[in-house]
């Protein structure tokens, strides 16, 4: 794919209070990587990658995430701590002074969209104080052709200004970053962070409304993947799960890392044209694919670099959320479009730091429905000597920032959609064994990529059940033996070596587990309440 030459067409911003015409639109990315370079804004790294530095935030800020509260949200929206309101005249004020500032400013015009399913496609206009941040867009969203850019019409806008601080008790901001949806006017406003991340999940977040609302589509936070008979598996998971590293697997084909929609037509489309992955302690030997995507055209955010442009990714000085962003192609091999049909296996993905889940086991319905509206994974505290306890974290859906309907909504379009394809489901332990964090050790990924393999290829005897051994606690399905792996990996309690150990602190994520679904009870079937685990200590 070319990038050496940028589009000639022109373009007003006068519609949207932009009365200059220093605007440089569908630049390319060796242009933008570049003009971030000659600016002092980033430099070029050994790998060919540019690399940045976004500020003050490496990561999204979910309590400076609002939604504009009126007449097409007030009464369907999940509002709480994760969907926090926000007036309307509120956000016309603070999007004038936005555009005014933006006036005084050289800005960066990308016209893209969303979802690679035609039925489904969705166009964005995104408009970047910075260069770079434009050049992320391009990576990571759906790039159009020029024939369709000579009469492209954005639905949706995205304005950036990371430079642009607000004063909270004027604007109305908790503090001077924010990031807003206005469904009304279709407006994805990002201001004073230069964190690129919530510009792809400002879009992301509003997919999460429309589709379910008005499309009858479940979006999801998943990557997905399809193999040579046409099977595709879906990867749900938080951050540092594993879930891009996981589906970039050499023997089958990537449909995406971050953000699908499973149709009506039992298919699933790719939401995004690129992906942003997690770098720390990233290495050519364990994720050849992704190591191999980070190559000019791709950007580097936060990572640490010596003199000569080589990245340490060890190094996690400024933040152990170092990303990568480079367009999907940057990937070898790739399924086009981004679309999948025959969805045949799920993947929940969860680094258990208490250690004490399975490394692998199957789901019942009820189960599934239940870890799905948990969407259990856990922190561990750092690094720092004596600090040893990790903490449960729960994120309905497996990502509650980027749902705006309550999470019972998409945990029902998720069952249906299992029992009319008829999927096998399995939870999957990245995290801990031997012990929790600070005395066992991470799984080995080459164990976790052998499971997968076998649960993929049908190897694990899925309808055999003297197979598997029914968990004592957490009442899941874990199977005794896997092509690959050590049997005695299999089993938590056995790599624990300590009985009594390992039950109390089962019995502590139990409690956890129970204490976080009280507030989906009233919501949930008894058939899925009791998908969960069923023992727990007083």
């Amino acid at each position: 794919m070319s990038n050496s030459t940028a589009i000639t067409k022109t373009i007003s911003l006068t519609n949207y209070g932009i009365k200059h015409n220093n605007i440089k639109y569908q630049l390319t990315p060796d242009e933008l990587h570049q003009i971030t370079i000659d600016n002092e804004l980033g430099v070029a790294s050994s790998l060919g990658a540019l690399a940045v530095n976004t500020g003050e935030f490496t990561g999204r800020s979910p309590r400076d995430r609002f939604i504009v509260k009126d007449e097409v949200t007030k009464d369907k929206i999940w509002w709480g701590d994760i969907n926090i309101p926000f007036e309307p005249q509120s956000f016309d004020k603070l999007y004038d002074k936005v555009i005014s500032y933006l006036n005084e400013k050289e800005l960066f015009v990308r016209d893209a969209y969303a979802c690679a399913d035609p039925l489904y496609k969705m166009n964005i206009r995104v408009i970047n104080e910075y260069p770079w941040s434009n050049m992320f867009s391009y990576n990571m969203f759906l790039r159009p052709t020029e024939e369709e850019l000579q009469s492209f019409d954005p639905e949706w806008t995205v304005v950036n200004a990371p430079g642009f601080m607000a004063d909270a008790k004027i604007d109305g901001t908790r503090q001077h970053n924010f990031a807003i949806l206005n469904f009304t006017r279709k407006i994805a406003l990002v201001g004073g962070t230069g964190y690129t991340g919530e510009i792809k999940k400002g879009i992301f977040s509003a997919l999460n409304f429309i589709l379910p609302t008005f499309k009858n589509v479940l979006p999801m936070h998943c990557s997905a993947n399809i193999g040579e008979d046409g099977d595709t598996a879906i990867f749900f998971g938080l951050s540092g799960t594993g879930k891009t590293t996981l589906s970039t697997d050499p023997n089958r084909k990537l449909i995406g890392d971050d953000e699908h929609g499973w149709t009506p037509e039992n298919s699933v489309f790719n939401f995004e044209g690129g992906c942003y992955a997690k770098v720390i302690n990233l290495s050519s030997e364990k994720e050849p694919e992704i190591y191999g995507a980070i190559k000019k055209g791709a950007i580097l955010e936060n990572v640490i670099m010596d003199d000569a442009g080589n990245v340490d990714f060890g190094d996690t000085s400024i933040t152990q959320n170092t990303r990568v962003s480079y367009p999907i192609y940057h990937i070898e091999n790739i399924q086009q479009p981004s679309i999948g049909k025959n969805v045949k296996n799920i993947f929940f993905l969860t680094a258990d730091a208490f250690g004490v889940l399975p490394p692998i086991s199957k789901l019942t319905p009820a189960q599934a429905a239940y870890h799905f509206i948990s969407g259990y994974t856990a922190k561990v505290a750092g690094t720092e000597a004596g600090v040893v306890e990790p903490q449960p974290s729960f994120s309905a859906c497996f990502g509650a920032p980027f749902m705006p309907l309550h999470p019972t909504v998409y945990a029902e379009m998720l069952s249906k959609k299992m029992q009319e394809s008829g999927v096998d489901v399995w939870l999957i332990n990245t995290g801990w064994t031997g012990g929790p964090y600070g005395v066992g050790k991470r799984m080995e990924l080459k164990y976790t990529r052998a499971m997968i393999s076998a649960a993929l290829s049908g190897e694990l005897g899925l309808y055999n059940y003297d197979n598997y051994h029914i968990h004592s606690v957490f009442g899941v399905a874990q199977p005794r033996e896997c092509p690959g792996v050590p049997t005695s990996v299999l089993s938590p309690r056995t790599t624990w070596n300590d009985d009594e150990a390992y039950y109390t602190t089962a019995f502590k994520l139990t409690n956890a587990f129970r204490e976080n679904f009280k507030k989906f009870e009233n919501y949930a079937s008894e058939e899925i309440r009791r998908g969960g685990p069923q023992r727990y200590a007083f």
